[in-house]
C-alpha cells in the first residue's frame, strides 16, 4: 500500500511520527513535505497530496496541520477527494466504512501522538462497507460534477 503524507509547519512533528510508524509497518510512504518549520501555506500541501490520491499514485493520503480543519477544507475542494478530520478511533472507522474517505486529516495541536497512531491504524485497516453507503458516495460524486 502506498500512502502520501504532507503537512504544514504546524503539523510537522506529527507527520514525522506517522511517517516513522508507516515505514516501520512496511508501507510505501511518499513524504511531500515540508521539511523545515518555516511557515508554509497548508492549501499547497493539501493539493499535492490530493493529486497523488486522485491520480492513483497513492492509495491514501494523510494531511497534518494544527487542527486538521484547514487541510480538510482545502483537500475537499479537489474532485474525487473525501477528506475527514478525525480525532478518535470510532470516527476513523466510520469515515472509512461509511464515507469511503481517502484522505485522513489530523491536528497536531488537538490529539497526541499515541492517539494519532491508533487513529491512523484504525483508518487504514477499515474497509468501505459499500451497500447503502455506495449510493451516498455516488451522490457526492454527482455534486462534484455539477457546475456551481
Amino acid at each position: 500500500m502506498n500512502i502520501v503524507i504532507g503537512s504544514d509547519h504546524g503539523g510537522m512533528n506529527l507527520k514525522s511520527v506517522l511517517v516513522k510508524y508507516l515505514k516501520d509497518k512496511d508501507y510505501e510512504v511518499t513524504d511531500i513535505g515540508p521539511y523545515s518549520f518555516e511557515s508554509v501555506d497548508y492549501p499547497s500541501y493539501a493539493v499535492v497530496v490530493s493529486d497523488y490520491v486522485v491520480n492513483k499514485q497513492a492509495d491514501f493520503g494523510i494531511l497534518c496541520c494544527g487542527t486538521g480543519i484547514g487541510m480538510s477544507i482545502a483537500a475537499n475542494k479537489i474532485k474525487g477527494i473525501r477528506a475527514a478530520v478525525v480525532g478518535d478511533t470510532f470516527s476513523a472507522e466510520a469515515t472509512r466504512a461509511h464515507n469511503k474517505s481517502n484522505v485522513l486529516c489530523l491536528g497536531e495541536r488537538v490529539i497526541g501522538e499515541g492517539l494519532a497512531v491508533k487513529i491512523l491504524e484504525t483508518w487504514i485497516n477499515t474497509e468501505f462497507e459499500g451497500g447503502r453507503h455506495e449510493r451516498r458516495i455516488d451522490k457526492i460524486s454527482d455534486l462534484e460534477a455539477q457546475d456551481n
